[in-house]
Formats: C-alpha cells, structure tokens, sequence
C-alpha cells in the first residue's frame, strides 16, 4: 500500500537532512594558540571567531587557522559590533571558554592566594554567548577552580557564583565533570574540570566517554630524532621507529590538514645548556627529578655539587624531572622546559616535543613568539608557554565527537 507522506513530514526531513549536514558553528574565547579549535576542527566543527589577548597566541592560531577570524585583544573589550558580521543568523552552536588558570591552580605555593579579576572571566564567556546567541557553552579549568573562593573571607565559591550567573543567562540545563586526558589518548596525566551548558532544559547531555589504552612518552616521541643540547642542528627528519601514536600526530587527513601538511619535521630545535646542568642531567634516572638530587647528596658531597653549579643553591619540587618512557608525562605547563628532562637524552624537551605531549599533530607550528621568554613578559608567551597553556586537541576532539552527538539526538 502507499503512503501518503504530508508536506510537514517532508519539510522536517529536509530539516533534519540539513541539520545533519551542516557543520556545528563554535566561538573560541580565551583561544590561546588554538587546542581546543585543532581538536574541534578534527571532529568537523567550524570555528568562526577567536577572541586571544596575548599576540604571539594569536599569531600561532592564525597560521594554523587561517579561515578563523581572530580577534587580538582583551576580551573584556570586544563588543558585538566585532561579532556580528561571523554570526549566523540563528546564532551559534557553541562558544568555548578556557580562562586563565594561574589563580585556581594548586602547582605554587602562593597562586590560590590571589583574588583578582581573572577569577571571574568566566562572565566574559557567558557575555560572548549571549551576544552570540549560543546554543551551549563549554567552560575548561583547573579542577582547582572548584574549591577556589570568591574572597579571602567568602563562603561563596567562584564554580557556584558561575553556574548561578549560568543559569541567569538562560543556560540552566548542565553537567559537570573532571576528566582525565590520559583516557582520551592524551600522553599526559593531565586533569581538567569541564561545564557543559546548554539554553534548552530538555536536552540529554553527557561528557564524552572514551576509554582509550594509555598512550607513553615512548611512543608520544617515536620518529623524532635526537637532537644534541649546544648543537644549533634542528632536527627535520623522521626516524624508522613508529607508534600508533606517532602515527596519528603524522595523519593529516584525521586531523583535516591536508592543506597545511608539513613534510619535514618543525619546531625541534635542542636547547641550550651550560656544561654544569648536562652533568646535572647525567646524574638523573627515569622518574628522577632535581629534588630526587637533593635527597640523594648531602652535607659535603652537595656542597661540592653545588660548588660546580651541578646544583643549584636552592631546590625546586618541579624542577628537572627525567620523564619515564613507559607512562605517560606529568602535566605539561608553561614551565615544560624547565620541568622536564627526555627520557633518554641529556637535554630539555624541544619545542615539538612538548606539543606531542600536548596531542598537537606535527604539521602545527608555533610561529608566533620566541623559543623562550622570561615569564615576567605577560605581553609575550614563547613556544613552550603557549604549549603548555593549551588544552590539548585529542581532548577537544572527543568534547566535539560527543557534542556533535548531543546535537543529532536532542534536535527535533
């Protein structure tokens, strides 16, 4: 028998054929050198507009992004006659909010003494959605944020004042959740405090769910060459090791780069050492670190060392950890240079390194800004800064995946 399909029917189909095709539209605020749009950009989504205050991300994200409109400048400045020209008509489909971490951040001593404006930047990615009108807003943190309190003397904590002001905004449906980048096949123990909100009360949400085999440093590095510390030789070639791994960070078409594929090898410049520090490294095993050197010689021997300037006169906790080849690294930080040692060699990491750490594919350069800066310069970051401040792009990707999937299933 045949159907009579009603014009209706034939109008929603259409609707949700278009919706299917259509790419999902995404603003990226506080974008740093572009994580969260690579991982994004991998998954299908298009981003339409960065919003980045410090230049040399900015330049970074435009090499890499040329089809996004990056916007250099505080955001707390931009307006919406800035936006509206990159604004569908019908809004956008997610704006990313990644602020500042240093004053949530447990690593130092002092940092989560500080009460300043950055702890509420979180307003500004809610302004940019609504401006934007935004059909759901992903916010990324140190899980820190959320013991962190609005004032010395508060009994209000800045993760409630921004799921309130959230929800004022109209974005009352959320979820909430810490994941943990190493099941994301990020080679990085690396956790990370997500919200995801959306304006519609009846929509499913979830985090992503993916429970990937733990990728090491071992294969994070396979196909870089060494590189020799005072050298000046940037590595350029691959070797003949290979890992999955190593593998995707090469796969251009996954990360849908094709048009900015790289042949050789970027970004693997040796640092510069004094001969007091190579020996210094020499002393390091696997999983050892320049507080392990402490432990190890004392009295006269550590004078002695110290003396060489083997040592130095005071000890840092996070200073100098050789990285263990067969688990994945400590979390990469703007301070990756000085923290890590390679597992094998007596070096720091190079540039490429760290951002294989990060999950960043090979065929990304970090264009924008010096090899190194002294971290006193908040107008600068240099390459390993940037890294290190980056979400890591496997991990966008699988927030993409997923929402991507929220949308298919949620839509009428």
């Amino acid at each position: 028998m045949m159907r009579y399909i009603q014009p209706m029917t034939i109008t929603g189909m259409l609707r949700h054929i278009t919706l299917m095709e259509r790419k999902l539209t995404h603003i990226d605020c506080f974008a740093g050198p572009g994580g969260i749009c690579t991982g994004l950009h991998a998954a299908g989504l298009q981003t339409l507009v960065a919003i980045e205050y410090i230049k040399s991300c900015c330049d970074t994200y435009s090499a890499n992004h040329p089809e996004v409109h990056v916007i250099h400048s505080d955001i707390r400045n931009v307006n919406i006659e800035q936006l509206s020209p990159f604004i569908p008509k019908e809004g956008v489909d997610l704006v990313t909010s990644g602020m500042p971490c240093e004053t949530f951040s447990t690593a130092g001593n002092t940092s989560r003494s500080f009460y300043d404006d950055r702890q509420f930047l979180f307003r500004e990615g809610i302004r940019i959605a609504e401006i934007c009108n935004a059909k759901m807003i992903l916010f990324e943190n140190v899980p820190g944020i959320t013991s962190k309190k609005a004032a010395k003397d508060s009994n209000h904590l800045i993760v409630d004042i921004l799921k309130k002001e959230l929800a004022d905004a109209g974005y009352k449906n959320y979820i909430e959740v810490i994941l943990d980048a190493t099941k994301f096949g990020v080679p990085q123990k690396r956790n990370r405090f997500f919200i995801l909100a959306c304006k519609y009360e009846d929509w499913w949400l979830q985090a992503p769910e993916l429970h990937k085999k733990r990728v090491n440093v071992g294969d994070a590095l396979a196909g870089l060459p060494n590189v020799t510390a005072n050298s000046g030789i940037e590595g350029t070639a691959y070797t003949d090791t290979h890992s999955d791994y190593e593998r995707l960070m090469r796969d251009d078409a996954f990360w849908k780069r094709e048009n900015l594929s790289k042949q050789a090898i970027t970004n693997h410049m040796p640092m510069k050492h004094r001969e007091s520090t190579l020996k210094r490294f020499s002393l390091l095993h696997q999983g050892e670190s320049l507080k392990t050197l402490f432990d190890r010689y004392s009295g006269e021997e550590r004078k002695k060392l110290q003396a060489a300037r083997i040592l130095p006169k005071k000890m840092f906790i996070k200073r100098n950890y050789r990285l263990k080849s067969d688990e994945p690294s400590p979390t990469v930080t703007s301070h990756c240079l000085d923290e890590f040692v390679h597992p094998i060699y007596d070096r720091a990491l190079t540039v490429r390194e760290c951002a294989r750490l990060q999950s960043f594919p090979d065929s990304y350069e970090f264009t924008g800004g010096p090899y190194i800066v002294p971290h006193i310069n908040r107008e600068v970051q240099d390459k390993y800064e940037q890294i290190g401040d980056a979400v890591p792009p496997l991990l966008a990707y699988a927030w993409g995946e997923q929402i991507k999937h929220i949308f298919k299933i949620n839509k009428k």
